[in-house]
């Protein structure tokens, strides 16, 4: 039996925002790790110059989603 495969960026986040998380989990939220390590993995090798084409497209993805998290935390802090 094959293990199910991770979940994609976007899937994770959205499967949390469907849980319909207080303010507080939202500013405490974090990555699971295995996507922590892949966005430190990206940037590593984007540093080297190092990324496929497909990989800049993912490791754009992150930025962008670290960016909206961000900026969701932040509004979350100004409505408490």
């Amino acid at each position: 039996m094959q293990n199910a495969p991770p979940q994609t960026l976007f899937g994770v986040i959205t499967d949390f925002l469907a849980t319909r998380p207080t303010p507080e989990e939202i500013i405490a939220y974090q990555l699971p790790d295995y996507l922590q390590r892949r966005a430190t993995e990206l940037l590593d090798r984007n540093q080297a110059d190092h990324l496929t084409a497909e990989e800049r497209d993912e490791m754009m993805d992150y930025v962008r989603m670290d960016t909206m998290l961000l900026s969701l935390k932040a509004k979350m802090n100004h409505a408490g």
